[in-house]
């Protein structure tokens, strides 16, 4: 039996919700992406995955937004933190909520799956 599903109803860009391993995500792309990172992760490559870490936009003290990425995992061989999301669309507020983001969160780079 397959773990992947198929959740009804597309969002005005044409994903398609789907769930991995009981994980509702947004698009098909994405849940693809997590099951590579699993991959990974059992592979020793990767450590520490997280899902839709979020990170809150705070400027003169006032909370603008909180942008939410879709995964952040230690790269073992770079020896890094990654910061990814997996796109489809890039759209306005994302383009804005990432400049911030970057902008905020000094060594924050985020790696853009398409």
């Amino acid at each position: 039996m397959p773990s992947d599903r198929y959740i009804a109803g597309r969002n005005k860009y044409g994903a398609v919700r789907t769930a991995v391993d009981g994980i509702t995500f947004a698009s098909k792309r994405e849940a693809g992406r997590y099951s590579e990172l699993k991959l990974l992760e059992r592979a020793g490559e990767i450590a520490e995955l997280t899902l839709q870490p979020k990170f809150p936009i705070w400027i003169d003290g006032v909370k603008v937004c909180t942008y939410i990425a879709d995964f952040r995992y230690v790269d073992l061989s770079r020896g890094i933190t990654v910061i990814e999301d997996v796109k489809g669309m890039r759209t306005p507020v994302y383009k804005i909520k990432k400049k911030l983001t970057e902008a905020l969160y000094p060594g924050v780079k985020i790696e853009e799956i398409s």
